[in-house]
């Protein structure tokens, strides 16, 4: 589809881009790992044996959303560069369009998850009876803050708060103090928010690949569909920095390195309409 461009650009331009692109996927790849092994570390703490499958969901929604994230990718990258127009007939445009859809609806689940965190963490339900940790090494709870889990034993306890006043979060096993249950109810809203962000951006880029794959190269709906994912893309950044400044590093490289990945998607939408627009004027 955008096998021209080596000839309009310069076939070094081409390479250097293609390598990046590459690269940026790779690095979603390692992303990947990294989320996977942070669900089962939250998931020992939070799953229990009496946990339903949407809990286990719910715990993995993460990881779930990554692998419907990296097909939908996948889906795009086939669709904008690697297949040709000529080809983008019958079932294979039905087959990119079904697994795009089934992308969506997992998607969706994740803010579903999300929702259902958010929610659950507005009840204060204040743990009784207790006025340190250390009277909580036998119950066979954790602490968190700032979403980091921590088993209450004794030798733990003493270290994790000095507040006298605790609560349990959700229905989950775990505790902490007023201002840890604000923390993690503030994070539940980024979190909620940048899925809802992303799923707009995964619309304005769809409006932009069905209306190009019909030829269309112009007009409003394009025109705003290119402003509102800027305005969305400066959004995922902003929520990136407020992790950072929790110390969620990785989240803030995680938002960059996807937004990187979509920007290539971006880049091959539009040289695909450049590509349109010359068969368009040449009538080839």
């Amino acid at each position: 589809m955008i096998h021209e461009l080596a000839i309009r650009s310069g076939p070094n331009w081409h390479k250097i881009q293609q390598g990046v692109k590459w690269a940026v996927y790779a690095l979603l790849i390692v992303n990947f790992v990294f989320y996977v092994f942070e669900d089962i570390a939250s998931a020992v703490h939070t799953l229990t044996a009496s946990s339903t499958f949407l809990d286990w969901t719910g715990t993995f929604a993460t990881s779930i959303d990554e692998s419907a994230w990296f097909l939908l990718l996948a889906m795009y990258e086939i669709e904008t560069y690697i297949i040709d127009d000529e080809n983008l007939t019958g079932w294979v445009t039905t087959v990119l369009h079904g697994i795009r859809l089934l992308c969506f609806v997992l998607i969706s689940h994740t803010i579903y998850a999300f929702l259902i965190v958010v929610m659950s963490l507005q009840a204060t339900v204040a743990v009784e009876d207790v006025d340190s940790l250390c009277g909580m090494t036998n119950a066979n709870v954790s602490y968190v803050y700032n979403l980091e889990y921590t088993e209450i034993n004794e030798q733990s306890c003493s270290g994790l708060s000095s507040s006298s006043q605790f609560y349990w979060l959700a229905n989950d096993p775990v505790i902490s103090d007023m201002q840890g249950l604000s923390l993690e109810r503030n994070l539940a809203w980024a979190d909620l928010a940048e899925a809802v962000i992303w799923l707009l951006i995964l619309v304005a880029i769809e409006i932009t690949v069905r209306l190009q794959g019909r030829g269309v190269t112009g007009g409003k709906l394009i025109a705003t569909a290119k402003t509102t994912s800027l305005f969305l893309y400066a959004t995922l950044i902003a929520l990136g920095v407020y992790w950072a400044t929790l110390s969620h590093w990785l989240y803030l490289w995680d938002e960059l390195v996807w937004i990187g990945g979509f920007a290539a998607i971006e880049i091959n939408l539009s040289e695909w309409r450049g590509e349109i627009s010359d068969k368009q004027h040449t009538g080839k």
